[in-house]
């Protein structure tokens, strides 16, 4: 969601500032800002709209400082207004401050404070902080200890920083549930949401745990204990992303960037330690009942791993949707909760594994970025290593969960005796072709894609159908459909429609069903019934089938024929192309694909 950046540094820092906060624009925003200290003491500049723009009218780069904070805002308290729009400052002007998160109980704490005579101007629950930290440095003179006693009044999440006018040199900075890290160079120091705020900058990150503050000047930094205010001693962590892979690389989007980047994603999959996949394979062979778990997109993944599990280990595992997880779990020590998570730091899902681990239940995940605080909760992380992805639509980190999923799938099958050492032989070696057939696909087949998704971008109501494996294929693309070119796109089993939905279907509802390989006999002719019911109904199908042309000559209205593939790689392929088939239609839409409307990278709040 929202974005936070800070620098200090012996020399101007507004240049680097802006990089932070523009590598970070990726999280979904609506309004950004900036706090600079000068030598006339705290600039605050802040609008509606887009970093570079913003920048840019506001002159902020002809600013002259060596400290200063920025954020871009994702509204979750409050409209859209420059108003609402970070920083907010104290009624004395002395203290700026950006947050993520959500202050659980800043109407109470705004009420007291309005009694004390202090005026606001927001409806954010962000602005009881400036107003908190004035008070109490009134009664301390200490920007410090006005910070500690602050940080005891608040309840919720949050990821915080402030400037100081009583202390110009540092920044300020604290958090509880929301992703904060510091970013360590020579001479200058960072504070960032996440690793791309600084990483042009420095590799050298230090990550902040919940309960802790720290301050950053541009020689030093300290790191402290909220309750006990002792000194802690942080390791510092070497990040193998380089600057360099969060940029399109001359492509129009990093959309499309990131879905050609999949050849490589899945090849680093296939290259993952295989004790640590074993290690996965075993806690859930241990585990009385294992539970899946995740949201949105990963919540798709884990119903994916459902279906493999089940074939290819002979394990029923339940996909439950994180944010409904408390509601349904009943977990305790002899389970196993294992999450899903592109960004390691998604609310929903972090409340189920602590919930599991209040359970005495066993946790894992599978998690993108190293010591976000999914990867550093949990018993067993597997980090799925598809570097870094801008674009808030996510296609490499689904491809390669779902990779990740299937080989620990096959290793349970193998550690159980359900797969002899031959099947999973084989199966290994389908999945070793799968980088190579991704790239035939993007090489060979967008251009049909591309022509097809113009042919029918007008198109406003989609069903996408699937059956088995290819049910949460059919969810994930519809779903991207919806966050990217805003069309509606409506993902369920084939099966589900001579349960209702067939009376749906008429010449506004057109549907595109995911076809599996013939091999797979009775999934493909369930499939080819499903398409025989809507067309039976006059309605449109478009078929993804990898069928020879002609085998089921009139059929379709509309098809695409993939190469032929084994049972266990055709449902990556029609990921790959449900993701592609999205992506045209909303540039053919011009839509804003890399930062859709309304959406976020990262959900860090409930």
């Amino acid at each position: 969601m929202c974005g936070i950046s800070a620098v200090v540094g012996m020399k101007n820092i507004s240049q680097a500032l802006f990089e932070g906060i523009r590598n970070l624009e990726y999280r979904g925003y609506d309004s950004c800002g900036v706090a600079l200290m000068n030598g006339r003491g705290l600039v605050i500049k802040k609008n509606i709209g887009g970093v570079e723009e913003f920048f840019r009218k506001e002159h902020v780069l002809e600013i002259s400082s060596q400290v200063g904070i920025a954020h871009t805002r994702w509204a979750t308290h409050g409209k859209v207004t420059r108003n609402n729009t970070h920083p907010f400052t104290s009624c004395d002007g002395k203290f700026a401050v950006v947050h993520n998160g959500i202050i659980s109980n800043y109407r109470l704490l705004r009420n007291q404070l309005q009694k004390e005579g202090h005026v606001f101007e927001s409806e954010t629950d962000t602005e009881v902080i400036p107003h908190l930290l004035e008070k109490f440095h009134k009664e301390t003179k200490s920007p410090e200890a006005a910070l500690v006693k602050t940080l005891h009044l608040l309840e919720g999440s949050f990821a915080l920083a402030f400037l100081c006018a009583h202390d110009p040199e540092q920044i300020y900075c604290a958090k509880r549930e929301s992703p904060l890290m510091l970013g360590i160079g020579d001479e200058i120091k960072f504070i960032g949401s996440d690793f791309n705020a600084f990483i042009d900058y420095t590799k050298n990150a230090v990550i902040i745990d919940d309960g802790e503050y720290a301050v950053i000047s541009r020689a030093t930094y300290v790191v402290k204990n909220a309750i006990t205010g002792e000194e802690i001693v942080k390791p510092i962590t070497q990040l193998d992303w380089d600057s360099e892979t969060s940029k399109k690389g001359g492509y129009p989007h990093y959309m499309l960037k990131e879905i050609y980047e999949q050849p490589q994603t899945v090849s680093n999959v296939l290259d993952l330690e295989e004790a640590s996949l074993d290690e996965l394979a075993e806690m859930i062979h241990e585990s009385r009942h294992t539970h899946f778990t995740g949201v949105g997109s990963t919540y798709y993944v884990a119903n994916f791993a459902k279906y493999v599990f089940a074939w290819l280990a002979r394990e029923f595992i339940p996909a439950t949707s994180s944010d409904e997880f408390v509601s349904l779990a009943s977990v305790g020590p002899d389970n196993l909760v294992m999450a899903v998570s592109q960004s390691g730091e998604t609310y929903d899902t972090l409340t189920a594994l602590k919930f599991a681990k209040a359970s005495k239940a066993k946790t894992a995940a599978v998690v993108n970025v190293m010591g976000s605080s999914m990867a550093r909760l949990v018993d067993k992380v597997i980090l799925q290593g598809s570097g870094p992805e801008i674009c808030v639509i996510s296609t490499k980190a689904v491809i390669s969960q779902m990779m990740v999923m299937t080989l620990i799938a096959l290793r349970l099958g193998l550690r159980k005796k359900v797969l002899k050492k031959k099947a999973f032989e084989r199966h290994l070696a389908d999945l070793g072709e799968l980088p190579g057939i991704i790239q035939s696909i993007l090489n060979e087949r967008s251009g049909f894609i591309h022509r097809i998704a113009h042919r029918y971008a007008h198109i406003k109501h989609w069903l996408y159908l699937g059956r088995g494996m290819y049910y949460p294929v059919a969810l994930e693309s519809a779903l991207k459909m919806k966050e990217v070119a805003y069309v509606h796109a409506e993902g369920m089993p084939g099966g589900f429609l001579k349960h209702g939905t067939l009376a749906l279907i008429d010449e506004n509802i057109y549907s595109i069903v995911f076809i599996p390989p013939r091999e797979d006999q009775e999934l493909y002719q369930a499939t080819l019934h499903s398409v025989e019911e809507v067309r039976a109904r006059s309605g449109f199908v478009l078929g993804i089938h990898f069928d020879e042309r002609g085998k089921n000559k009139d059929l379709f209205s509309e098809e695409l024929i993939l190469p032929a593939v084994s049972p266990l790689v055709a449902p990556f392929i029609q990921l790959v192309i449900g993701q592609l088939f999205s992506y045209f239609t909303a540039t053919t839409l011009k839509r804003n694909v890399d930062k859709p409307r309304s959406l976020a990278k990262s959900v860090t709040v409930g």
